[in-house]
């Protein structure tokens, strides 16, 4: 049991580290320089706070390689109790990973494209307006590209819940909360992607059904494994 507790602590730490750099990567830094629909002031910004655009790209990275170690460490944790639902929760947030990883060139060509990076001084042959158009481009698929990852970040959560409702070493209620919150990531991600008429109305839903998993780090970052249920299986 020590050595499942230990296990599930380290998860949680990693999980919780890696939500950390992803909120300032997908949240944050998003929020300081992108004015919605409008090119130019976009650009104005990076050129300002390029240096913040370089943090928000290896945050996102460094976000991104921590939870591959998220999912490798919780495939450990509940192998034993599931094996089929846990190879099916690391696949399915594995294949996440080079999406992100891809996306990320989006917002380094924007950097470039905006002049907030060296280097570039062949993109001199376009005019300016046609350079800040580029950069909002190049962020606009970015966020497209992690509206697609985030229908895997939706899909694990199913085997993930399941993982843990069968696991006894940790309360039932949190992979019900973590089967709640998959549809609030898949539903966001469709209605952004196929129908952005009804996008602002469902994410008033999903953004609600997405606060269903935080509860999980906390957990396992704080408690990790109950003993009393796997002493009480053994016995």
């Amino acid at each position: 049991m020590d050595s499942t507790r230990k296990t599930a602590r380290l998860a949680g730490l990693l999980y919780f580290v890696s939500s950390l750099f992803g909120v300032f990567a997908l949240l944050y830094v998003p929020a300081r320089l992108v004015v919605r629909g409008d090119a130019a002031a976009t650009s104005d910004r990076i050129r300002a706070s390029a240096s913040l655009l370089r943090m928000g790209i290896g945050a996102e990275l460094v976000g991104m390689i921590l939870f591959v170690f998220v999912a490798l460490v919780l495939y450990r944790l509940f192998q034993p109790v599931s094996a089929g639902s846990a190879l099916s929760m690391l696949v399915l947030i594995l294949l996440s990973f080079p999406i992100v990883f891809v996306g990320v060139l989006g917002e380094i060509a924007a950097l470039m494209l905006a002049g907030g990076s060296g280097g570039a001084d062949y993109l001199s042959v376009l005019d300016p307006r046609q350079r800040d158009a580029l950069a909002y481009l190049s962020l606009h698929l970015h966020g497209q590209g992690l509206l697609i990852a985030q229908i895997f970040w939706g899909l694990w959560l199913f085997p993930f819940g399941i993982c843990v409702i069968r696991s006894g070493f940790i309360p039932r209620f949190l992979g019900v909360l973590l089967i709640i919150a998959g549809p609030g990531y898949i539903a966001s991600s469709v209605a952004e992607l196929v129908l952005p008429q009804f996008a602002h109305a469902v994410e008033q839903v999903t953004r609600i059904l997405t606060l269903c998993e935080p509860p999980i780090i906390f957990w396992l970052l704080i408690w990790g494994a109950r003993p009393q249920r796997r002493e009480a299986e053994a016995t």
